[in-house]
């Protein structure tokens, strides 16, 4: 923690790492670096890259910013390499900024309670229960939320018998489905199967991000997220107004990585969403539930789907959602009252009240 009243909070940046959705979270700690009040805060980046190394980068925002037609990259030569955030000098907070598995799923959580580091966001179980749908599905389940049907398709079982898995979801699920890594995130790897004869070939494509898989009955409703927040001084999670996904279907099937990412006509994003009062506050009261039944803390966006008749359906939590300043996250938060820059900080000072340990 700090050692003197006059010294600014430092706050260590970390971000990229091994995950498929590494550029992402570059992306993401851009728009943190440049909101960050530098006035209150000490600002660290460190980078990880593709194969793991830790580079300590200049604090220069827009080279990992995304950019038309290239994704930004944490590499050896933006930064002086180190070991680990011990060679980075004394830090008084981390915000992880990191997206997928190896960061978001709990491993640098786990690092940084040995370190006895606070942190920002979820700790290591709802890390890690985040992470993977087919847990996470297990967990909402368990306390009583609605989620739509769904088949998990473990390694063994895809490799023994791979006709058994296809029958096995022609049994217990209706087409369309939706086919996901259980453990990715940005969409990377879902294919959207229309009927049995392109089940396999999803599942493969899958695989080449998670051996594990998950499939999904399609739901026939509207796209609606929810952003929550932890509250102070053990206070309830706070729920922002929901937000709604809206894909033009002439251009893409389903909210896929170019959608959310690369193109700026496959889909928009709305926040406030235009829904009924009383559906609105069904969301955000499911949002909240979602949030405390894996025992998030800081930070998640909550997905849902709100069908033709008003029922709300939970799709999935991110307990670290995309986080730039046109993300849907911070957008809704904006929509809110509660301005990204605000944002930001709040989540910091979160981790800084909040001890490491159990809790």
């Amino acid at each position: 923690m700090t050692d003197s009243p006059s010294r600014k909070v430092r706050v260590a940046l970390v971000f990229g790492g091994r995950s498929g959705e590494h550029s992402i979270s570059a992306a993401t700690a851009a728009g943190v670096m440049k909101a960050i009040d530098r006035e209150k805060y000490d600002v660290l980046p460190v980078g990880i890259t593709r194969d793991g190394e830790w580079v300590l980068p200049s604090v220069d925002a827009a080279r990992f910013e995304l950019t038309a037609g290239a994704l930004p990259e944490v590499t050896p030569e933006v930064g002086r390499e180190i070991a680990g955030l011990a060679e980075a000098g004394p830090v008084d907070v981390v915000f992880p900024l990191l997206h997928g598995p190896y960061g978001e799923d709990g491993t640098i959580q786990g690092l940084l309670e040995l370190a006895g580091l606070p942190y920002v966001g979820a700790g290591v179980l709802a890390s890690a229960v985040g992470m993977d749908k087919a847990y996470m599905k297990l967990v909402f389940a368990g306390h009583g939320l609605p989620v739509a049907p769904y088949v998990v398709v473990k390694p063994r079982e895809w490799e023994e018998s791979p006709s058994a898995v296809v029958d096995r979801v022609q049994a217990r699920l209706r087409f369309p489905v939706f086919v996901k890594p259980a453990r990715a995130g940005s969409s990377l790897g879902v294919t959207r199967v229309d009927d049995l004869t392109g089940l396999s070939e999803a599942i493969e494509e899958a695989r080449v991000h998670d051996p594990k898989v998950l499939v999904e009955q399609g739901v026939e409703g509207r796209e609606i997220e929810c952003a929550v927040l932890g509250g102070r001084a053990g206070a309830a999670p706070r729920a922002s107004v929901p937000g709604e996904i809206v894909v033009d279907h002439d251009q893409a099937g389903f909210y896929d990585f170019e959608s959310k990412y690369l193109s700026a006509t496959h889909a928009r994003t709305d926040a406030p969403a235009d829904l009924p009062e009383a559906v609105a506050e069904r969301v955000r009261e499911l949002a909240v539930e979602a949030f405390e039944a894996i025992g998030a803390e800081g930070l998640s966006r909550v997905d849902c789907f709100v069908t033709p008749d008003g029922e709300v359906l939970l799709n999935e939590i991110n307990t670290m959602p995309g986080f730039t300043p046109i993300s849907m996250y911070s957008k809704m938060w904006e929509a809110s009252g509660l301005p990204y820059t605000e944002l930001v900080d709040e989540l910091i000072q979160l981790a800084l009240e909040r001890p490491t340990g159990l809790r």
